[in-house]
């Protein structure tokens, strides 16, 4: 099975068996390749309806040159767990494409899949600098956004520095909100209602939208509660003391 990167002729194939609506193994197969290659190669390059041989061959070459820029002492830096730094690395950038492709800011993007991959779920500024090479500024500008959107929280550590971390609990509170955000347009479409008049196409119309999105954050709501409850996992907790 060859090993090493995709060349610019095989991201064509992946192109072209995606066109012809072929499954990531099928693909994988003949290209002799590893299906989690190939997955990831087409999620970090825009998905299956999306994906450009070319413009994936040029963002590759991209992150190359990125990952060669890196200063030497950040490249060399010690993984903790044993992990392989280079496929975490990978992993990362396949993080943080699949957060763009959901709507998430690029920079944005980058500074939450930095703090989701640390076992402290937590990093300073200097830190985030650090490690994405990027200005304090470009930090700052990310973690407002960020902090806007109730997916990251600051606090001051025990030396005074500002330390932003990333919750368990932080996609259930993104799941509320957008619930909460739904509210507003299910009450501003059945405004809507009463001011173009009741059996109007356009009342119903609006009408159909309120019942809709009512129904989504309900049942939004709902399963994100039952989920917390059920699936959330909880820190081991240490037998009692004897004393």
């Amino acid at each position: 099975m060859p090993g090493g990167r995709l060349n610019q002729q095989e991201r064509q194939q992946i192109a072209l068996g995606l066109a012809d609506g072929l499954a990531y193994a099928e693909i994988a197969r003949r290209l002799d390749r590893p299906t989690s290659t190939v997955s990831r190669e087409v999620m970090r390059n825009g998905g299956p309806n999306a994906y450009r041989a070319d413009l994936a061959h040029r963002a590759t070459e991209r992150r190359a040159h990125r990952r060669q820029s890196t200063p030497r002492g950040a490249a060399q830096t010690p993984q903790a767990h044993g992990r392989d730094a280079e496929a975490v690395r990978e992993y990362e950038e396949a993080f943080t494409d699949v957060l763009v492709q959901a709507g998430t800011p690029k920079m944005m993007a980058r500074v939450m899949a930095c703090l989701y991959i640390t076992d402290a779920g937590s990093l300073t500024a200097s830190e985030l600098v650090q490690r994405l090479q990027v200005s304090p500024a470009s930090i700052s500008k990310a973690i407002t956004f960020l902090e806007g959107q109730g997916l990251v929280r600051r606090e001051r550590d025990e030396r005074r520095r500002e330390r932003y971390f990333v919750d368990d609990d932080v996609w259930y509170q993104a799941m509320i909100a957008t619930a909460r955000a739904n509210a507003l347009i299910i009450e501003t479409a059945r405004q809507g209602v009463s001011i173009l008049g009741p059996d109007t196409p356009a009342a119903n119309r609006l009408e159909n939208i309120a019942r809709f999105m009512d129904f989504v954050s309900e049942s939004l709501t709902r399963a994100a509660e039952q989920a917390r409850e059920v699936l959330h996992t909880k820190p081991a907790t240490p037998p009692d003391d004897p004393a």
